[in-house]
């Protein structure tokens, strides 16, 4: 349990600690590495679902392998596979992979089945499951543990077929939900934007892989393998490197989203204007758009006095669903919340990051740089 201030807070994004999508030539190589662990669904003795006569187990696999490759391209980025071979991995294990390499994002690749010719990709993050479908999926991923030595022991009676047992799980990854969110959401939309995959949505359920890890976290069902078009996709290698490439850029997208330097590429993009005398100028103002720096998120409610913030005076707090977001600074001039930003950072909120918001609703930080300067 936490015991102190800090620990009550959920922050919502984590650092990311490299700048820009540059590869590996065009990036500063002082970062310290972000970590991705990628985690093949099923393996070994569990062949997952087997769809038209295909292995999930495999191509789960497959595009793991892609994706990591692709990763390695950018010399900031460090790659860990729960495995990556055909073999039988825990789900307790997985996690504790995860864990122990200090992971900032956690990728679950699957396929997914149906009696029907169901389609489409949808991405898993941890909640309770809303529906019967959502939960049909949770017990089928869950199920695998039956084929763990002491499972019972190892999950503490947690029973895959009960829904009381799942009410537990949501807990421990709350103060992770908002990451997870984003990526699933940037995944969907690069599987719908680039693939033209019919978009069943990000959706949450109890599911114990992504229960074990502590950070953000991710299950991906690429695709029915049962859908007879569907599932010869995922297993050409032509698909699973779209798949793969998919997920990828997602991944990236992400970084953008929250990176506390806010990305080479866009300053490369949309140079800082010059003044008469050929300085930099004071200020850079972006018409209809307003920044603020997000330090914290959580389901506590808490005075945004500055006894609470270290110091910081003039933060605010916004109920967002079921979490309170806290915000310092409020203004359309990106190189003065470039200075709160750095503030911040120094008063302690080591994982804080610049916002942006257009008529009152929330963009990227990348989106609100390329509108016009006033």
């Amino acid at each position: 349990m936490r015991t102190n201030l800090l620990k009550l807070f959920v922050f919502s994004f984590i650092t990311i600690l490299f700048s820009g999508v540059s590869h590996a030539s065009e990036m500063s190589p002082n970062l310290d590495p972000f970590v991705v662990v990628l985690d093949a669904g099923h393996g070994g003795k569990d062949p997952g679902n087997m769809g038209n006569g295909y292995k999930e187990k495999d191509i789960a696999l497959s595009i793991v392998l892609k994706i990591g490759k692709e990763l390695e391209k950018y010399q900031n980025i460090k790659v860990v596979y729960t495995r990556d071979s055909d073999v039988f991995i825990p789900l307790e294990k997985r996690g504790k992979i995860a864990n122990d390499a200090h992971a900032d994002l956690f990728v679950s690749v699957h396929c997914n089945s149906h009696s029907s010719q169901a389609q489409g990709t949808e991405t898993f993050v941890l909640g309770l499951h809303r529906n019967p479908t959502n939960f049909e999926v949770a017990k089928k991923e869950n199920s695998v543990i039956y084929l763990e030595e002491n499972y019972e022991v190892t999950y503490e009676g947690f029973d895959p077929n009960s829904p009381e047992s799942f009410i537990g799980l949501t807990i421990m990854q709350e103060e992770y939900l908002d990451q997870s969110i984003l990526l699933a959401d940037l995944i969907q939309k690069r599987f719908t934007n680039d693939l033209h995959k019919v978009n069943r949505g990000v959706k949450q359920a109890g599911l114990i892989v992504l229960h074990q890890t502590y950070m953000p976290s991710v299950l991906v069902e690429t695709g029915f393998l049962t859908n007879n078009q569907e599932g010869a996709y995922l297993n050409s290698s032509s698909g699973q490197q779209k798949m793969a490439g998919s997920i990828t850029k997602a991944i990236i997208d992400y970084s953008h989203e929250i990176n506390l330097n806010v990305l080479s590429d866009i300053q490369q993009s949309h140079p800082v204007a010059q003044t008469a005398d050929n300085t930099a100028p004071d200020s850079q103002i972006y018409k209809d758009i307003t920044f603020m720096v997000q330090l914290a998120a959580g389901s506590k409610k808490l005075d945004t006095k500055p006894y609470n913030f270290k110091g910081l005076q003039g933060v605010s707090r916004e109920k967002e669903g079921k979490l309170y977001k806290y915000y310092y600074g409020k203004t359309s001039d990106y190189l003065r919340i470039q200075e709160l930003h750095r503030e911040a950072v120094k008063k302690g909120f080591a994982t804080s990051y610049i916002v942006a918001f257009k008529n009152n609703e929330k963009i990227s930080v990348n989106e609100a740089l390329k509108s016009k300067l006033n």
